[in-house]
């Protein structure tokens, strides 16, 4: 079977028309990937995403008992129960619960891929998870949120390491971005999978220097914890929502 794996570096180069019944995996390693599995994996019930801070508190109004997620420009948000940060979602907070949430990137990036087959979310931390998942599918695209329009050396990080597990069990046709991806997963991080190198990458990605300005380091850790999880968080078009 032909197999094609693409990489978009930014959502606005992926063209929605050819994601249209495939498998996509939007990916935001700083932080919306990342805290989405973490919040599922906590025991949410399922994560309700929003374009815009106005949506999501219209939204979370609509549905008592939910609670509100999110940031702008890596900033938690007035009146939010939680920020952006994966260490927030905790059991004894997020059990059974459902959260409105809308990030800087992330979530745009989601709407890009409105007609694939299947909307997967993809980090670092579940890594693995996903790539079985993926098992079987005839064409994937891994569709990076960037940061502010940019494309970004966390989310290349994390298509690269996906690019890299994808790769070694079987043959693939892919894309220059998954190419420059696997490479820079590969020269900055190596086979091994280093918590410590792939720390040192996120902080020198635009992103990460965000975080570090903002005093928010300690969210570079739990974004570098590779394969820490087993689940796959899916995004549901028909009623949009995520849940693992």
């Amino acid at each position: 079977m032909n197999r094609t794996l693409n990489v978009h570096l930014l959502p606005e180069l992926a063209n929605p028309h050819e994601l249209v019944g495939h498998c996509s995996v939007v990916i935001d390693v700083l932080r919306a990937s990342t805290t989405i599995t973490v919040a599922l994996a906590a025991g949410a019930k399922k994560i309700i995403p929003c374009l815009t801070v106005a949506e999501a508190r219209q939204l979370a109004a609509q549905r008592p008992g939910s609670l509100l997620g999110g940031e702008r420009h890596g900033k938690p948000l007035p009146g939010f129960d939680f920020g952006n940060s994966p260490a927030e979602y905790v059991a004894g907070r997020v059990v059974g619960k459902s959260i409105v949430f809308t990030t800087t990137n992330g979530t745009r990036a989601m709407t890009r891929c409105m007609g694939s087959d299947r909307v997967l979310i993809g980090s670092i931390v579940n890594r693995a998870a996903v790539c079985r998942e993926l098992n079987g599918a005839g064409r994937i695209d891994l569709v990076c949120a960037g940061t502010g329009g940019e494309c970004s050396l966390d989310d290349a990080l994390g298509a690269g390491a996906i690019v890299d597990r994808l790769t070694l069990e079987a043959d693939w046709r892919i894309n220059d971005a998954a190419k420059i991806c696997l490479s820079l997963w590969r020269h900055e991080v190596g086979v091994d999978g280093r918590t410590q190198a792939i720390v040192q990458s996120l902080a020198k990605s635009i992103g990460g220097r965000n975080l570090i300005e903002l005093g928010m380091q300690d969210d570079l850790p739990q974004a570098a914890e590779l394969d820490d999880f087993e689940i796959v968080p899916e995004l549901d078009r028909s009623v949009w929502e995520i849940s693992a």
